[in-house]
């Protein structure tokens, strides 16, 4: 569900899930909106600290809205779908993420080369 407890349940579980892959010896990169600084700073809790990176993909709301092909956004906006994060649920801006992206002015070239630039300065990559 969209609501604060539904949120909250599945950044839980992806959280544990992705430090199961991690414990494994896996690279894991997970895309997920995650309102709440909380539920981040929990996922962020679960691996060592100097292997987790926050990558803000910061996107403006038209912009959400153009590349929406199931229609969430305006079914929100029309009161069809209640708690949705950026119209009627709040957001938590990440205060200070390791990596920014912004994929309303970056293309999709030019976000994944900064995550690849940051994944080699920390060694993660070779």
């Amino acid at each position: 569900g969209f609501d604060d407890s539904g949120r909250v349940e599945n950044i839980r579980r992806i959280s544990e899930v992705c430090k199961l892959f991690f414990e494994s010896g896996s690279i894991v990169a997970c895309s997920f909106i995650s309102p709440f600084k909380k539920e981040r700073d929990f996922a962020r809790s679960l691996v060592p600290a100097d292997r987790f990176i926050e990558i803000y993909v910061k996107c403006d709301i038209d912009t959400c809205k153009d590349r929406d092909p199931k229609g969430l956004y305006e079914k929100a906006m029309n009161g069809e779908i209640k708690d949705f994060t950026g119209i009627n649920s709040p957001y938590e801006e990440p205060v200070d993420p390791e990596i920014t992206i912004d994929s309303s002015s970056d293309s999709i070239e030019e976000c994944a080369s900064q995550i690849i630039d940051a994944l080699l300065a920390k060694g993660i990559i070779k």
